[in-house]
């Protein structure tokens, strides 16, 4: 497997990972902007409205049509959030050159596909086309609504909120609901024409044709986003500091109450030198099923259904969620940072710290058997410049000390507690 990058233009930049892993190539085009909760909807509705439909294929069924003929290849467009940027991403599976019928290439007619859904889309009197994107808009208004039925993830949405109010990480990358059902075509077309030139540009090739080749089929079927670029975007994510704990709570008709917990990495993030120590404290800590969290305060302690722990890598949070009874909260959360603390003492055996090792290891490793994975990773590199990755990064989770695990727990501060309760009565 191979890794190659390049800079195509001011603001424009393009990773190839060549490899005959794969029966698929997979490629990618992904425009990303700051979030803001001003252009955060538009952001969200745009890559849905493109997906309808081209100028040369004007609908979804004419779209399909036109996959078909490409062996069956899968077209995909949607929104990502990376750190406090939002990512619009177009992309396409397709079968790799070597298993074409005819020994025809795939991928330059998969790029070409690709750059009329992100370039050329379909109009109506000079903007979108009005169902499209009044459909488009009352779905994504539904999919943010929706949000609160998983009880889980809307608790750990919320932490966010409150946790980062005033930040950029806390704004929905899916926007808001209302802007959604209000959105104009010519509202959206003018957001669209603003994010175009904007927009830090990245795309993604990963198969077994040469970066040459992939190379020249991005440059023939996105040409217009290789000039014009305004001011390059910074996508680089301040550390903030944690300030006194923070406490906040909801009431909500559920049977099961929900805590999370959200922590300050202390400034440790992707590419820091202590980032590959985090990950394996993470994974001793909450981030497995051998982890302190579930093992005691699930396992032993039988305190939560469920508890566990997960990084922000680029942020630099931790956020602990666990599903507890109501009248359990003060105790689950005292048991949660119990386990911290003994992490911050080293009180862990070597075969916990062996095993947590192994895991992340495990878990980084194989991330290179997934095409989607292996983009989203090289999406992170191109956008935050990070030094390690791969087979270096895990070779760094496999020297991780007791010590070194010990100093990253112990730069972990709780910032905010999250409560989801249940309504009286």
């Amino acid at each position: 497997m191979e890794q190659h990058w390049k800079r195509l233009a001011d603001g424009v930049e393009l990773a190839v990972t060549r490899t005959d892993k794969f029966k698929t190539g997979l490629l990618a085009a992904t425009l990303t902007i700051p979030l803001s909760e001003d252009t955060a909807t538009a952001g969200a509705l745009i890559p849905e409205v493109l997906y309808r439909g081209t100028r040369n294929h004007p609908d979804m069924e004419k779209l399909s049509a036109a996959t078909d003929g490409l062996y069956g290849a899968s077209l995909s467009a949607g929104v990502r959030q990376r750190g406090e940027s939002q990512c619009v991403s177009v992309l396409c599976s397709f079968i790799d050159d070597r298993y074409a019928l005819d020994g025809s290439a795939v991928l330059e007619p998969a790029a070409a596909l690709m750059g009329e859904v992100l370039l050329d889309p379909v109009l109506q009197d000079g903007a979108f086309r009005r169902d499209y994107v009044e459909s488009e808009g009352a779905n994504l208004a539904d999919r943010i609504q929706a949000r609160v039925n998983d009880k889980r993830s809307w608790a750990v949405f919320r932490l966010i909120q409150e946790m980062c109010a005033g930040e950029r990480y806390a704004v929905d990358k899916l926007g808001s609901a209302e802007q959604a059902r209000a959105m104009s075509p010519e509202k959206l077309w003018a957001a669209y024409q603003a994010l175009l030139p904007a927009a830090k540009v990245t795309f993604y090739y990963g198969g077994s044709a040469e970066p040459e080749r992939a190379e020249d089929a991005v440059r023939r079927s996105f040409a217009p986003l290789l000039t014009g670029r305004t001011a390059p975007v910074d996508c680089r994510v301040a550390a903030k500091p944690k300030g006194p704990v923070r406490t906040a709570a909801d009431a909500m008709d559920v049977t099961q109450g929900k805590l999370a917990m959200g922590f300050r990495t202390g400034g440790i993030a992707v590419g820091s030198a202590e980032h590959p120590a985090l990950l394996v404290c993470n994974t001793l800590y909450g981030g497995s099923a051998n982890s302190k969290l579930f093992l005691n305060v699930r396992e032993k302690m039988s305190l939560c259904y469920y508890a566990s722990s997960m990084l922000d890598k680029i942020k630099g949070l931790m956020v602990v969620s666990s599903g507890v009874e109501f009248a359990q909260f003060d105790r689950a959360q005292e048991a949660i940072l119990a386990q911290l603390e003994a992490v911050r003492r080293g009180e862990f055996t070597k075969d916990e710290l062996t095993a947590a090792v192994r895991t992340t290891a495990n878990s980084l490793r194989g991330r290179g058997d997934s095409q989607a994975q292996l983009e989203d990773d090289q999406l992170t590199r191109l956008l935050f410049h990070t030094a390690r990755e791969g087979e270096e990064l895990i070779g760094a989770v496999e020297s991780v000390t007791a010590d070194q695990v010990v100093e990253a727990a112990q730069k972990l501060e709780l910032d905010t507690v999250y409560r989801l309760t249940g309504k009286e009565g």
